[in-house]
């Protein structure tokens, strides 16, 4: 009688954190789906509320007004992003070599960014603990110590989850691109220059008028 026990079933979720080329590999034949596009509505709120920190938006609106921004901007400014990084990415690979296809891509920008994702729990815990200083570049000094640990390590935490994702979306692009580490590295390089000269591109349009010195 056997008794072998049987191999656990993959979670993306938890699995792609530690084992991400299996996941996209087990993704590889599945549509894009609801929990594809709430991945990229997340990371861009988390996006959001890091720019509001750039910003040090903090300093002028309440934490219930930014965290307000961030739900309506947010998803739609993350959904976006990923379409619009699908797109050069699936080409990008195609110029390389790469055999990706639409989902596979998709896959590889939503579930790569879960680590980001992850650091909104920290993003709120901090926004309820600290208020509109977590929000600003040069947060003031406070006297409560659990809110000033959290200032001091949130930032660093949130630096760490980036890279993360950055990591798993590299490992991602290998594996469905059929590429070498390396190569897929330069890939990822490209797509992010590609799509900040897309910004300049698109804010010049939108301000350069105004930005432009008047005679």
């Amino acid at each position: 009688m056997s008794t072998e026990i049987p191999p656990r079933p993959l979670r993306p979720l938890t699995d792609v954190w530690l084992r991400p080329r299996k996941v996209f590999r087990s993704l590889a034949n599945t549509p894009v789906g609801p929990l594809d596009y709430v991945l990229g509505a997340l990371q861009g709120i988390v996006s959001w509320l890091a720019f509001c920190r750039t910003e040090s938006l903090g300093q002028h609106a309440g934490v219930g007004e930014l965290l307000g921004e961030a739900l309506l901007v947010g998803p739609v400014a993350g959904i976006l992003g990923i379409l619009l990084m699908c797109a050069i990415y699936r080409r990008l690979g195609r110029v390389v070599g790469g055999t990706a296809g639409r989902n596979q891509v998709f896959h590889v920008l939503s579930y790569g960014g879960v680590p980001l994702v992850a650091s909104l729990g920290l993003w709120l815990l901090t926004a309820a603990v600290a208020g509109s200083a977590a929000f600003m570049q040069q947060p003031p000094t406070t006297p409560e110590p659990l809110a000033a640990l959290l200032l001091s390590v949130q930032p660093v935490v949130h630096l760490a989850l980036i890279g993360w994702s950055l990591l798993l979306q590299v490992m991602g692009f290998a594996e469905v691109e059929g590429l070498a580490l390396r190569r897929a590295v330069g890939v990822w390089i490209a797509g992010q220059l590609l799509v900040l000269i897309a910004v300049v591109v698109v804010g010049v349009a939108l301000f350069g008028q105004e930005l432009a010195p008047r005679g």
